[in-house]
């Protein structure tokens, strides 16, 4: 009879905490889980029931109950209790509860699902780095899914060492990227960028001009003209050849403009910038052209350079903000 009651009592508590009554489900559920078949199942619902009004110790204590009365079950209680503490951003505790999770059943696919998200909730990307051969090894997520996971795990990381402006980290921090990671758009620019603001970009010229010669990228050629090059002709006479390749490119011209300045060869410089704008005008080449103007002393010249370069940003900015409104 009792157990009739008690598995009628787990119904009604399921069915109470699923209609958002969650202080009358955890009576209920309480009430008859020493009398239940399945009282591991009274204690959790009622923990579940507890959180979501927001009562902390009483979810904390039916999970300790939990676990006395069912000491076996001690990976079905840790889930739910890191699903709490997740769900309520109790980020540390829910790394604590996953972590001895993990040592206690290596390779439990629910565990590492939970490890995972938790670590990107924390922005813990070396962790996530870590897991990432489980979560393949035990087929947690879809191969499509774990590759953008660790893509992004690498970017991060990279972007954690560019902070440092320490060139031996960013260069072993580098060194751990898998080859495919490193073809991927825009990951070698965070490696090639963290290295020119190091200070160190000399060092990365020829592995930024064989990547250019590879595949095309602007945002690589942009970094390029950055570099402060040991040997200046050669950087520029380098530019000059992929010019022939690409003779329109207004972001090469730019950097050609930017390169021959560099050089002090002055009128070329003033004739790659204007043919830049000329094919598509930037603040950028504005900017660097208003420049050899003002050198020049011809003050006229610059000031029209720079205020067209204003006006082009402005410009900008106003189809951003229509873009965002839209």
């Amino acid at each position: 009879m009792r157990f009739n009651r008690s598995q009628e009592a787990l119904i009604a508590g399921l069915v109470d905490s699923a209609e958002g009554n969650f202080e009358k489900a955890e009576q209920v559920l309480i009430r008859h889980a020493s009398h239940s078949g399945a009282p591991l199942l009274h204690y959790l619902t009622a923990a579940r029931a507890a959180q979501s009004r927001g009562a902390i110790d009483k979810r904390d204590e039916y999970l300790r109950k939990a676990a006395a009365q069912a000491p076996e079950s001690g990976i079905a209680i840790g889930l739910t209790q890191a699903e709490l503490h997740l769900s309520g951003n109790e980020f540390e505790q829910a790394l604590e509860t996953l972590t001895k999770l993990n040592t206690m059943q290596p390779g439990h696919a629910s565990v590492l699902k939970l490890l995972h998200q938790t670590y990107q909730r924390i922005g813990d990307w070396e962790g996530l780095r870590k897991i990432i051969p489980s979560l393949h090894t035990n087929k947690v997520l879809m191969e499509a899914e774990i590759k953008l996971l660790e893509t992004e795990a690498f970017s991060q990381l990279l972007k954690k060492s560019a902070e440092t402006g320490d060139i031996e980290t960013i260069q072993q921090r580098w060194a751990e990227v898998p080859n495919y990671i490193r073809k991927m758009p825009g990951i070698s620019a965070i490696y090639f960028a963290a290295m020119i603001n190091s200070g160190a970009g000399a060092l990365i010229e020829d592995e930024l001009t064989l990547a250019l010669s590879i595949q095309w990228d602007t945002t690589l050629l942009a970094l390029f003209g950055d570099i402060p090059s040991d040997d200046p002709e050669k950087q520029l006479a380098m530019a000059e050849r992929w010019l022939d390749l690409h003779p329109d490119d207004a972001i090469l011209l730019a950097v050609l403009g930017k390169l021959s300045h560099q050089c002090q060869h002055l009128e070329k410089a003033i004739g790659y910038l204007k043919t830049s704008i000329e094919k598509e005008p930037t603040v950028q080449a504005y900017q660097l052209l208003g420049d050899l103007y003002a050198e020049n002393e011809d003050k006229d010249l610059a000031v029209s350079c720079y205020k067209n370069g204003l006006e082009l940003a402005s410009s900008e900015i106003v189809k951003h903000i229509d873009a965002m409104a839209a």
